[in-house]
């Protein structure tokens, strides 16, 4: 049974009993029953046939809402795996050029020193591709799917996660409701702080990372600060930093103002303007 079909089923089971009683008591019933009785008997018997079918009805209804709930979730989960996977395609492919054009680089060189460079650019650029698979891999196992742990929860096992495998202190103020969001606000969002995080701990040479996210009337706010160098330009620019674009883009497919402001450590803030989306 099909969720429209339940929702006019329990608009019209009243309807339909109190008519056919009222039928039924004056075209058949009358001679046995007078007037006062018929009238007591009219909401004791919608009332008994509305507790016996609808009653079924409604659990069928929060059985197929649950269900859609968790087809929304589902959904919006593998589009983040799909989305990771592109990303994970897209820098593996321009890290193996380099390295490609670095070895065709040190295979036509006579210096013992410029070969030496090569060579430590190569390790650089190995080391940079087995972190970044790592990380996609590990992002791709963590993306939120369908689960009975509260949004909430996700956010502080991932604050936990990087707490455990770096030095940076992760300090969590989080006071948006699991229910504020939809299921594809929830996978961004979460996305968004996981890489500004991964950021912090990768590259800022941080103590500590600040992380508050709050609702307000017209959305949220959520911000991730941190002590660390500072973001520069130019790395902000540079081809490698698919972080910071994969930020960028994520928040403007959800409509969302994503700033990144840089001086004594880095704060990025994600502001939504319109509420969430349902």
């Amino acid at each position: 049974m099909s969720y429209q079909q339940i929702k006019w089923l329990i608009l019209w089971i009243p309807t339909l009993t109190i008519g056919i009683w009222e039928y039924l008591r004056h075209t058949v019933l009358l001679p046995y029953l007078s007037m006062e009785l018929g009238n007591l008997l009219s909401p004791f018997i919608v009332f008994a046939v509305t507790v016996t079918l609808l009653r079924k009805l409604f659990r069928k209804l929060e059985t197929t809402q649950e269900t859609l709930r968790r087809e929304q979730s589902l959904k919006a989960a593998l589009e983040e795996r799909e989305q990771l996977a592109r990303e994970l395609h897209d820098g593996i492919s321009q890290s193996l050029f380099l390295l490609s054009v670095k070895l065709d680089r040190l295979e036509q060189t006579d210096s013992k020193s410029e070969a030496q460079e090569q060579t430590r650019q190569i390790r650089s650029t190995v080391r940079h591709v087995y972190e970044d698979v790592r990380q996609s891999l590990a992002a791709l196992k963590e993306a939120p799917v369908v689960t009975d742990l509260s949004w909430t929860q996700s956010v502080r096992t991932l604050a936990a996660d990087i707490e455990s495998v770096s030095c940076v202190r992760v300090m969590l103020d989080w006071r948006l409701s699991d229910a504020l969001l939809s299921a594809r606000e929830k996978v961004e969002l979460l996305s968004i702080v996981r890489e500004a995080l991964l950021n912090v701990q990768k590259h800022a040479q941080a103590t500590e990372a600040a992380v508050s996210c709050r609702a307000h009337e017209q959305g949220f706010s959520c911000e991730i600060r941190d002590n660390g160098i500072g973001l520069r330009e130019e790395r902000r620019r540079a081809a490698g930093c698919y972080g910071l674009r994969m930020m960028e883009s994520r928040a403007e497919a959800m409509g969302w103002q994503l700033t990144i402001e840089s001086g004594q450590g880095t704060a990025v803030r994600i502001e939504s303007k319109g509420g969430a989306r349902r």
